[in-house]
């Protein structure tokens, strides 16, 4: 039986990617999976097939994470339709690879907006309620990048690195509560995202780190309700973001070469 059979599983970004197969690898395991995200077409596509992998109800709620009005109300018709969440899973996000002095100011904040803003919204909401209950537990996909920034990432990073620091935080404060924190820290994945960022050519050029999504989200979805700190992955890039850490002229020697295909 799985750690997480009956329970129930709210994921950001649900209609496609990571957070998509995080939600039907969820699905298989027994819980029952509320998908949010914007676009309504490819969520419910999402809905569909978790409902016919479990032979249970999912849900799906068009949402978007960066607007707090709607967050707060999307969160109190979960807690009315479906249920007490047990997990949260923040995988909403999108990245924009160009210079930094370079790029508009509009996309900085849209990003930090959905990136950081947005997960910070639904963390506070259901954390709140986790608290009360004394147990649940908070996923938040961040980034290689989080750890390790490199050239024409320097935005993306920014938020991914935000996302990392507020995880570390949130971790102590709600431990003493019975809810734990775990951050997903993954280099490329092969998903849609590298074509709304335009960056096609820079997933080709690494690909011998490109990671798989289904194989992560059963990772993720293994880790639920227990007491992982944090998923690093691929070791590679681990590695990379290790030396970045103690051996700084190391990590800008990596981060500048081989991690930087952009």
């Amino acid at each position: 039986m799985s750690g997480i059979q009956g329970q129930i599983i709210a994921i950001t970004g649900g209609s496609s990617g990571l957070g998509r197969a995080i939600g039907l690898a969820a699905a298989q395991s027994g819980a029952t999976v509320v998908f949010l995200a914007r676009r309504k077409p490819e969520l419910l596509q999402a809905q569909a097939q978790a409902t016919a992998i479990s032979g249970q109800p999912a849900y799906a709620y068009v949402l978007d994470v960066a607007d707090p009005v709607a967050v707060e109300a999307v969160v109190q018709r979960i807690y009315r339709e479906v249920g007490e969440i047990d997990v949260l899973v923040n995988a909403a996000g999108f990245g924009h690879f160009e210079d930094a002095i370079d790029t508009p100011m509009a996309t900085v904040e849209a990003m930090f907006r959905v990136n950081v803003l947005g997960l910070m919204y639904m963390t506070q909401l259901i954390g709140r309620r986790m608290a009360d209950r004394g147990r649940g537990h908070i996923i938040n996909i961040a980034s290689m990048a989080g750890k390790m920034a490199t050239p024409k990432s320097a935005i993306y990073s920014a938020t991914k690195f935000a996302v990392v620091g507020y995880s570390n935080g949130l971790r102590l404060e709600l431990k003493p509560y019975g809810v734990r924190v775990t951050t997903v820290n993954p280099g490329p994945i092969r998903t849609a995202f590298f074509e709304s960022a335009e960056a096609t050519d820079y997933l080709k050029s690494v690909n011998f780190i490109v990671l798989d999504p289904t194989k992560l989200a059963w990772r993720i979805v293994r880790s639920m309700n227990q007491p992982v700190r944090e998923i690093n992955t691929p070791w590679l890039m681990a590695v990379g973001a290790t030396l970045y850490t103690i051996a700084p002229h190391v990590g800008d020697f990596l981060a500048g070469t081989l991690f930087n295909r952009k």
